[in-house]
């Protein structure tokens, strides 16, 4: 099984090749550079795997939420690159792929948040399964730290920007003891492969063109007036 999988959604510019039991990843904190390095990566793990891309059976995307044009850049590429080689394609929540990217701790929940700018936050809350996986417990959105409600849980772990960002705010609106956080972590495509290899064994992929990106936000920029210089 040959699965590559793109993560363009934050400023972490990321690609992973699942090649038989190995997984091989390339990751670079690069915003507005995504365009120029994700194709080179792909080819550079194709190359070290020996394998070219006809030998590929899914490509695998971070569906977002996160930046528009990051978002749009990923799930194109993955279009593009799953009609011209005849491949499905498997759409991953970024905010899925980030939670993975905390620790892992029993009994723990976790509070995946990426800083949506304009004041927002991108966030969902997991639990990690019996087998590596993870068990939603509540729906992706986006709102205000200040607004954000959590489900009940005894421990939390926090992964993401938007503790970087709102770490007083989202401190108190956590139901449970704070075990962990980690507001320097990103969506990366080694955790988009690994959650895409079960959709894919489980039949859950897609034709390339039914791959569609989730942005969460209708608007993408603040007006004049909302920034003040009008």
């Amino acid at each position: 099984m040959n699965l590559l999988a793109i993560e363009t959604a934050t400023e972490a510019c990321s690609v992973a090749l699942i090649h038989g039991d190995e997984l091989i990843a390339r990751s670079e904190i690069a915003p507005r550079r995504h365009t120029e390095l994700v194709l080179p990566m792909a080819d550079e793990l194709l190359a070290e795997a020996g394998i070219g891309r006809h030998a590929l059976d899914a490509i695998a995307v971070g569906r977002g939420p996160g930046a528009f044009t990051g978002v749009r850049l990923g799930v194109s590429l993955a279009q593009g690159m799953a009609l011209a080689l005849d491949l499905p394609v498997v759409t991953v929540s970024s905010l899925a792929a980030l939670a993975l990217e905390a620790p892992e701790e029993d009994g723990t929940a976790i509070l995946a948040v990426i800083d949506a700018r304009m004041g927002e936050i991108y966030a969902a809350c997991y639990r990690r399964d019996d087998n590596g996986g993870l068990i939603a417990l509540d729906d992706e959105r986006i709102c205000t730290a200040e607004t954000l409600v959590l489900p009940e849980a005894g421990m939390w772990q926090v992964v993401g920007t938007g503790w970087a960002t709102y770490a007083p705010v989202l401190s108190q609106r956590l139901t449970g003891t704070l075990h962990s956080a980690d507001g320097l972590r990103y969506p990366q495509a080694a955790h988009v492969a690994e959650l895409a290899m079960r959709e894919f064994k489980a039949g859950h992929v897609q034709a390339p063109e039914l791959a569609l990106p989730v942005y969460l936000r209708d608007k993408v920029a603040l007006t004049l007036v909302e920034q003040g210089k009008a």
